[in-house]
C-alpha cells in the first residue's frame, strides 16, 4: 500500500510513519508534505497514492483548500490536533479521522476500514470533503435589520431568543419579549443562521440554543421544551426532529 503524508510536524509525520509500519510492514510512505503548495504542486503533476493522511492545520492554511485547487479521487483519514466543529462534520459525513496523539489501535482500526473501503465509493468520499469544507467555512448572519415604526435598527444574532411564523408571516422575537416582523421563511433562515446556535424544533419556530431552559419528555416520543415566550403548541419537538435536536444539544 502506498501512502502519503501531509503533515507540517516532521515528528508527528515520522511517529505516523513508525505506527503504519507496525500495523503493516507492507505500507510504504512514498512522499511527505508540509504544505498546500507541495501537496497541490505534486497531485497536479500526478502523484498517485492509496491513500493520504492529512492535517487539518497546515503551515501556509487549512488542508481543505487542496479540493479547491484540486480533485482527488484518493481516500483520506485526517489528522487534528483539537478542531472538534470540524471532526464533527467529518463523522457526520463519514470520513475518517483521528485525534492527536495518535494511538497504535485507532490507527490500525482505521486502516482496517479503509481496507473496506470500496474504490468506488472514492467520488462520494470526495464530495463529501467538500460538503464539509463548505459547511465549516460558510458565513453566517450575525445581524438582522428591523423596522420598528419609522425608525430601522439591528438585531443581533445573540440576542434573538427565536424565530417563529404565524399565519404565513415570520417574525424574529428577542431574549427581551420584542416581537420583529421580518422578510424571510423559516426555510430560508434556516440557511442563514449558525447551526450550532439555532434549531428549528417544528415548523413553526427555530430556537437559539441559549434560550433553553429545560428539555423534557413528551407524548408520542416527541420533546417540550421550557422557554420563555413559546406557548404550549410552540414548544413541542416534533417527532421527525428528535434525533437530530439531541444531537444537538449534545454538540
Amino acid at each position: 500500500m502506498k501512502v502519503v503524508i501531509i503533515e507540517d510536524e516532521k515528528l508527528s509525520a515520522e511517529h505516523l510513519t513508525v505506527l503504519l509500519k507496525k500495523i503493516d510492514p507492507s505500507i510504504t510512505v512514498i512522499k511527505y508534505f508540509d504544505t498546500i503548495t507541495a501537496s497541490v504542486t505534486a497531485f497536479t503533476k500526478g502523484l498517485n497514492a492509496d491513500l493520504i493522511f492529512m492535517d487539518i492545520h497546515l503551515a501556509d492554511g487549512n488542508s481543505f483548500e487542496i479540493f479547491n485547487q484540486i480533485q482527488l479521487e484518493i481516500p483520506i483519514i485526517f489528522t487534528t490536533a483539537f478542531d472538534n466543529y470540524a471532526i464533527q462534520a467529518f463523522k457526520q459525513n463519514s470520513i475518517d479521522y483521528l485525534l492527536k496523539p495518535i494511538t497504535l489501535k485507532e490507527l490500525q482500526f482505521a486502516i482496517e476500514k479503509f481496507k473496506k473501503h470500496q474504490l468506488s465509493g472514492n467520488k462520494d468520499l470526495i464530495s463529501s470533503i467538500a460538503t464539509a469544507y463548505q459547511h465549516l467555512n460558510k458565513e453566517y448572519k450575525t445581524r438582522f435589520l428591523v423596522k420598528s415604526g419609522q425608525t430601522i435598527d439591528t438585531v443581533k444574532t445573540e440576542e434573538i431568543h427565536h424565530f417563529e411564523t404565524k399565519e404565513s408571516l415570520s417574525f424574529l422575537v428577542t431574549n427581551k419579549g420584542n416581537h420583529y416582523l421580518i422578510d424571510y421563511t423559516l426555510d430560508q433562515l434556516e440557511t442563514m443562521l449558525q447551526p450550532k446556535d439555532f434549531f428549528r424544533i417544528n415548523r413553526k419556530i427555530i430556537l437559539h440554543i441559549q434560550s433553553i431552559e429545560k428539555v423534557s419528555t413528551y407524548f408520542n416520543s416527541r420533546l417540550s421544551v421550557a422557554s420563555n415566550f413559546l406557548d404550549n403548541d410552540s414548544r413541542i419537538v416534533s417527532r421527525d426532529r428528535v434525533y437530530d435536536f439531541k444531537k444537538w444539544l449534545d454538540n
